[in-house]
This record gives C-alpha cells, sequence and structure tokens, in this order.
C-alpha cells in the first residue's frame, strides 16, 4: 500500500525515497496492510472514534468488499450446488426425514395449530439448523480435515445464509446492514423459495408406515454392524446411568 525505498545500504538505515510514500492507512509512524493488529483495534475504539479512525476504518472495509466479491463469485457454484443438493425434494429423501416431518404435521393437526410459520419453525429447527448447518460450520465432524480460521469465517457465512433462507421473516438490508447478509441479497429470495419447495415437496410424498420405518433402520443396523464398536456405546451409556442413577 505504501511504496517503499530500496537502498544497497544496510537495513538499519534504510531511508524511504523522498515523495515516494503515500500515506493511504498511515497515522503518525503506524502502517497497516488490509488488517490492523487486534491491540490497535482495540485502541482504536477505545478513543471513540475520531474521524480519521472513521476514515481508516471505511478505506479498509471498501477495500475488503472488493475482494469478497470476487472471493464470493469463485465459490458461488459450489454453494449453490450444496443448496440444491441438500433441498432438493426430487432427490431420494431419507425415509426418516417424511417420517418425522409426517410426524409433525400430525402433532400440529391433533393440537389445533393452523399457523403455518410454527410448523416451518419445526422442521427448520429438527433439520436444516440442528443437522445441516451443525455439519456445515463443522466439516471436520465428518471429514478428516484441518479447518482454518479463514476457511472457518467463510462457512460461518455460508451458514448464516442458509439460516436466513430458512425464516420466513423479510430482512431489510440498507447501506449499513452486515457485510455477510449483503453478499448474498439477491439470492436469499431464490433459496427462500428452495426451502419452502422442499418442505412441500416432502409433505406431498407417499406416506412412510410404521414397519417401513422399522425395515429400514433394521436395514441401516445391519449395513453399519462391523462399523460401530458397540462395547464403546455400552460403555457411555454406562458412564451417563452411573451418573444419573438415581434420576434414571
Amino acid at each position: 500500500l505504501s511504496k517503499m525505498g530500496i537502498s544497497q545500504q544496510p537495513e538499519d538505515n534504510q531511508q524511504d525515497v523522498p515523495g515516494e510514500r503515500h500515506a493511504l492507512l498511515e497515522d503518525e509512524n503506524k502502517v497497516w496492510h488490509l488488517v490492523r493488529p487486534v491491540d490497535e483495534i482495540d485502541e482504536g475504539k477505545s478513543k471513540r472514534g475520531s474521524v480519521k479512525e472513521k476514515e481508516r476504518t471505511k478505506a479498509i472495509t471498501e477495500i475488503y468488499l472488493t475482494r469478497l466479491l470476487s472471493v464470493k463469485g469463485t465459490l458461488q457454484q459450489f454453494v449453490d450446488n450444496f443448496f440444491h443438493s441438500v433441498l432438493n425434494s426430487n432427490h431420494v429423501v431419507p425415509p426418516a426425514v417424511k417420517y418425522f416431518f409426517d410426524f409433525l404435521d400430525e402433532q400440529a393437526e391433533k393440537h389445533d395449530i393452523k399457523d403455518e410459520d410454527t410448523i416451518h419453525i419445526w422442521k427448520t429447527n429438527s433439520l436444516p439448523l440442528r443437522f445441516w448447518v451443525n455439519i456445515l460450520k463443522n466439516p471436520h465432524f465428518i471429514f478428516d480435515v484441518h479447518v482454518h480460521e479463514v476457511v472457518d469465517a467463510s462457512l460461518s457465512v455460508i451458514a448464516q445464509t442458509f439460516m436466513d433462507a430458512c425464516t420466513r421473516t423479510e430482512h431489510k438490508l440498507s447501506r449499513d446492514s452486515p457485510s455477510n447478509k449483503l453478499l448474498y441479497a439477491k439470492e436469499i429470495s431464490n433459496y427462500k423459495k428452495m426451502v419452502e419447495d422442499y418442505y412441500k415437496g416432502i409433505r406431498q410424498m407417499v406416506p412412510v408406515s410404521d414397519q417401513d420405518m422399522n425395515t429400514h433402520l433394521a436395514e441401516i443396523s445391519r449395513a453399519h454392524t462391523d462399523s460401530l464398536n458397540t462395547l464403546v456405546a455400552l460403555h457411555q451409556l454406562y458412564q451417563y446411568t452411573n451418573k444419573y442413577y438415581d434420576e434414571v
């Protein structure tokens, strides 16, 4: 961000070439590159934001915004693929999902709950938010990968977009809205429709009977007989029972 002088002299004696220094993100003798060190940010906040402080923050935000948009463009196809693979009722929907969603619909009918928003929230909390967002934010739960803090921050933005898509409330955005919200402002309406269509598609599927569900669970159990250690599971159950013996 600043042109520095290059000299054959030892490093201790290096000087800037006169007129070659441009104070874009400079204050006194401090020079920053895109992100200021944490301690200096905190120090800046404690000054209660002078005009210079606001100008510096604005400059950094504007630099980031261009970068954010280019990275978003690079990742867009992958994000879209994720949404399509997770929210497509035309693909094979696990019987457990259909069975459970039908159970929620039955409970709403049984308790005379007519509000569609309530049923929508039940389904959202049980599958997208409980399951998919958890995996999105913690890929190391299912993959043997190390999640770098930069990757973690990016996945948090995508996870937040996924959560916003699952809500029915309209988010009014302005220039002061967080950049991660503005980033997917154009796509969010499409994603919301995908969630609605997904729930609608599952509702229209052929019901899964108790017998079918039991058969399905038995098949899954057989398929993973060798990959699960029953002694470890029993030991964990024992630890839990031992801890809450009186209550159990």
